[in-house]
């Protein structure tokens, strides 16, 4: 069984920066993908940004703004927001694919951009 906990959220104005953070606990490893989606008002869930061994994908609205980072010891995966726009705000989701087959959710951090 995995638990993702999301920390971060918050109110930032417009060209601010906020930085998520997602602690796992149990057997989360390298080699699973872990990643952060995000979901507005009245729109579908979207990928934000997804990291396995190393290797990173970003939406493309989000490029050169976001960075996600794993820390593979403490288990946490960040999301470094910057250059935040009214249009990122969300709730933002932590979720981890674990062998490719079974998939977990976080509850969700809220991040709201406004002057």
């Amino acid at each position: 069984q995995v638990q993702l906990v999301e920390s971060g959220g918050g109110l930032v104005q417009p060209g601010g920066s906020l930085r998520l953070s997602c602690a796992a606990s149990g057997s989360i490893f390298r080699a699973d993908l872990m990643g952060w989606y995000r979901q507005a008002p009245g729109k579908e869930r979207e990928l934000v940004a997804t990291i396995s061994g190393g290797r990173t994908n970003y939406k493309t609205s989000v490029k050169g703004r976001f960075t996600i980072i794993r820390d593979n010891v403490q288990n946490t995966v960040y999301l470094q927001m910057n250059s935040l726009k009214p249009e990122d705000t969300a709730v933002y989701y932590c979720y981890a694919l674990k062998d490719g087959t079974m998939t977990y959710w976080g509850k969700g951090t809220v991040v709201t951009v406004s002057s």
